[in-house]
């Protein structure tokens, strides 16, 4: 962990190196670029002749014209065939999705909403509706069984009766 470290002007020093050096390559490869373009325009476009005669500018009009439509041609060729690779490139990504089978389900976030706020979201702001959905749940009352003191009687008279065979006796009778 005992790293040397520079002194803030060696670090200047290095850094205006670096930059003086940086900005002669800059120029370099601009000298480059103007050079190349100077030479792509004496070999593309031979210079300009133009002839004295109005006959001689006609002819020259009609070539122009001629190169242009053979130039428009070739762009719009190129232009179609760059249309039909991307269709065919996007048909081929669906069809590599179907071929895997799966698609990437995004991440579902829980979103609170009241019953309130997802209608006007599904309706828009336009309509203003209010819904109380516990007013539309049925009312159920809760029956109150009340237990007879019969039933509730003395335990130990009603396992004295069940007891024995009298007592099972007395079950089925009671049940049938």
């Amino acid at each position: 962990m005992s790293e040397k470290k520079m002194s803030s002007s060696r670090k200047h020093h290095l850094k205006s190196l670096m930059l003086s050096i940086a900005k002669g390559l800059l120029e370099t490869e601009a000298k480059d670029k103007e050079e190349e373009r100077k030479r792509y325009m004496e070999e593309t476009c031979p210079p300009l002749s133009l002839p004295g005669g109005v006959q001689a500018l006609q002819e020259l009009c009609k070539e122009l014209h001629h190169k242009i439509d053979v130039i428009d041609e070739e762009r719009y060729d190129l232009e179609s065939k760059v249309s039909k690779s991307t269709k065919e490139i996007e048909d081929l990504k669906i069809k590599v999705q179907d071929l895997k089978g799966k698609f990437k389900k995004p991440a579902l976030r829980k979103v609170r909403l009241s019953a309130d706020q997802m209608l006007q979201a599904l309706l828009g702001s336009k309509h203003k509706v209010s819904l109380d959905l516990r007013a539309n749940l049925k009312q159920v009352k809760k029956e109150v069984k009340e237990e007879t003191a019969e039933q509730v009687g003395d335990w130990r008279k009603n396992i004295e009766d069940k007891a024995g065979m009298d007592g099972r006796k007395k079950m089925f009778e009671s049940e049938a």
